[in-house]
């Protein structure tokens, strides 16, 4: 790490910290975190500019129209000893659902019996299980996994999602994620983890990895922002018609209705919900897999 310090960036916002940082997408960010309410995105200092700061403001209130870039970005320089403490203290070991650990590298955790562990330190894919959206997912695969099925994750990031499917039980799992940065730290967060070929991850768009419609998921894993899960309505909506499970993430509360309305126009209805701190998760299948399902 360079002597000369570093910038830690606080952005006060609703945008989640890794739909923020893949929209950036700059390889001079170093890692970040999201604490109640507040992503940190962290520059050395020497790569910080009035450019940087320009490209965060724009892609800032394109996420995010009410954003203000003057009251909702604070700039903060931090000496080497400073921010390696707030770095190591940013990622904790945390329990999510009944048998899910996920922890950095550093902090090792006593385990129980039938927990599984998932060892992450932070790099540029975010996805460390400490965000609302990605453990909403991990607690609904604890259910919804049952033993030998093939995950689709769309939007993979760190691919924390694949690899928790993969633990509990999944046969095997394919994370699309067009963001090459992200795909290369998924593919190490794998191999630390000891996944070998059961695991995959591919760059690309979803309709360029599957173009010839042949993916046959039994999950289908999309953590996305808004716009990207109503882009990708059609596309998603094809494997609930092939009988899978469709679980979505990345919702504000006040955005629920839109999507649900929008996926159930193209066959794929609402079946199970979660919501925590303010973003809701659903679980969609056939209309006919529907009935008698509560909601």
């Amino acid at each position: 790490m360079t002597s000369e310090g570093w910038i830690d960036v606080q952005i006060r916002t609703n945008v989640d910290a890794g739909e923020l940082l893949g929209c950036l997408s700059d390889q001079a960010i170093q890692g970040g975190w999201e604490d109640k309410g507040v992503v940190h995105l962290y520059w050395p200092k020497r790569q910080w500019s009035l450019e940087a700061q320009a490209q965060l403001g724009r892609t800032l209130l394109g996420l995010d129209p009410d954003a203000s870039t003057e009251c909702d970005i604070r700039i903060e320089e931090l000496p080497d000893q400073d921010w390696n403490r707030q770095w190591a203290q940013s990622v904790r070991p945390i329990r999510i659902g009944r048998r899910i650990v996920v922890r950095p590298s550093w902090e090792p955790v006593v385990l129980q019996d039938q927990d599984i562990e998932i060892v992450l330190d932070p790099k540029q894919a975010f996805g460390t299980g400490h965000h609302a959206t990605t453990r909403m997912l991990l607690e609904q695969l604890e259910d919804l996994v049952h033993g030998g099925e093939f995950v689709l994750d769309v939007g993979s990031g760190s691919g924390i999602l694949a690899m928790a499917a993969l633990r509990l039980g999944a046969a095997s799992a394919l994370g699309v994620e067009c963001d090459p940065v992200a795909v290369d730290c998924a593919r190490d967060y794998a191999t630390e983890n000891g996944f070998g070929n059961q695991l995959e991850f591919r760059c690309g768009t979803l309709d360029e990895i599957n173009r010839q419609g042949t993916l046959r998921p039994d999950l289908v894993l999309a953590n996305l922002d808004r716009q990207t899960l109503l882009l990708l309505c059609d596309e998603l909506a094809r494997y609930v018609s092939h009988g899978a499970r469709l679980l979505l993430s990345g919702i504000l509360l006040e955005q629920e209705r839109e999507i649900t309305e929008a996926f159930s126009r193209v066959g794929a209805l609402l079946s199970q919900r979660r919501e925590q701190e303010g973003w809701v998760a659903l679980e969609l299948l056939m209309a006919e897999s529907c009935e008698g399902v509560d909601r």
